[in-house]
Order: structure tokens, then sequence, then C-alpha cells
């Protein structure tokens, strides 16, 4: 059972009026916005191939941009942990080397999801038609779904641990439902696109 009295303790340390809470607050929630709106609208329209000439080519821009956002997403997220203070409880070495491994975790499912998928792959490819034979079950699609969303929210939650910080744990837990929202956005979406092209395999 979650000890409520512990979780206000805990989250009377956040300050979410602080402007550079807010700041990191908008930046997690609007990366997964922006990608999706920008995919469909490419998906429906294809401007963007249109634009830069290829669909690869307005791909590798759209991926460029995303790892720009999450780039400003990471710093404002830094930021608000710094601005707000430590749970001198956890200031300690022990705390600091579990966020440590975590965040090794994280980073090892988010490169190896990028190594399985490619850049194509791990940048929306689909929606510009750029789109893979057969589904990916390698590592580490083959212990966890979505593993580059949730490998990236865990590196969030190490780097809170490590800065013993109840900001970054809340600025984590908002990560994480923005992208629990992002999969549930995008996994129907993708799949009809997929259910297109089996189905015009088929009528070939």
């Amino acid at each position: 059972q979650v000890d409520v009295a512990a979780m206000v303790q805990l989250f009377g340390y956040v300050d979410v009026t602080d402007t550079g809470f807010i700041v990191a607050v908008l930046s997690i929630a609007f990366n997964p916005f922006f990608w999706n709106v920008v995919a469909r609208w490419e998906h429906k329209t294809r401007a963007l191939s249109q634009t830069f000439g290829s669909p690869r080519a307005a791909c590798y821009c759209l991926g460029a941009v995303i790892l720009l956002l999450n780039c400003v997403r990471s710093h404002c997220f830094t930021e608000a942990m710094k601005s707000q203070p430590k749970l001198e409880g956890w200031d300690c070495h022990w705390t600091y080397y579990s966020g440590l491994a975590i965040s090794a975790v994280g980073t090892l499912f988010v490169t190896s999801s990028f190594l399985a998928l490619g850049f194509t792959g791990t940048f929306l490819g689909d929606y510009f038609g750029i789109l893979m034979e057969e589904k990916v079950t390698s590592f580490p699609f083959s212990i966890l779904d979505n593993p580059m969303y949730w490998g990236s929210t865990a590196i969030y939650l190490g780097w809170s641990l490590m800065h013993a910080s109840p900001a970054g744990l809340l600025l984590t837990a908002v990560v994480a439902i923005s992208y629990t929202i992002a999969v549930l956005y995008e996994g129907p979406f993708t799949e009809e696109i997929y259910r297109r092209k089996q189905k015009g395999v088929k009528s070939k």
C-alpha cells in the first residue's frame, strides 16, 4: 500500500508554481503532442515529403527536430530540479548509485531500441510511408513493449534519484503519463498503417 503521508511529505518539497517547473512540464507534454500532430499531418497530406523532396529526407528532418526538442526537455527537466530542494534523506551514495543503475538500464533500452529500429523506424518513418518489412521482436522488444519510451522514463527516474530530487520524481511521473497517452494514441494508428499494407500485398 502507498503511504499517503509519505507521498504528501515528499511532494511538499515541490513548488509546482515555480516557473522552471511549469516550463519543464510544458516541454514534457509538448514533445509527444508535436511529433504525433506533425506525423499524422504528413501521413494525410505528404506535405513534408513534397517540401524536402523525398519521404526519407523529410523523416530525417523531423527526427532532427525531435532530438533537438528532447535536448530542450532534458535541459528544462534538469534546471527545474536544480531550482528546487533536495530530499536530505536521499542525498547519499546508496540513492545516487541506485539512480545511476536505473539510468544505465534506461540507456540500454533506448540505445538497443534505436539499433533495432534504425533512424526511420525510431522517428515515425511509417507515417512517411517508410514501412518495415516485419515487426521487430528482437531485444529489447522481446521483453518490453515500447522500450524506447520506458527506457527514456527510466533515465529521468534515475537522474532524479541521483539528484535526490522530489521535483524530478514528479516530473518523471509527468513523462510516464505523457508517454502512456502517446502509446494509446499511436498504437492503433500504426497498426492500421500496417494492416493496410498487408491488405495491399494480399490484393496484388
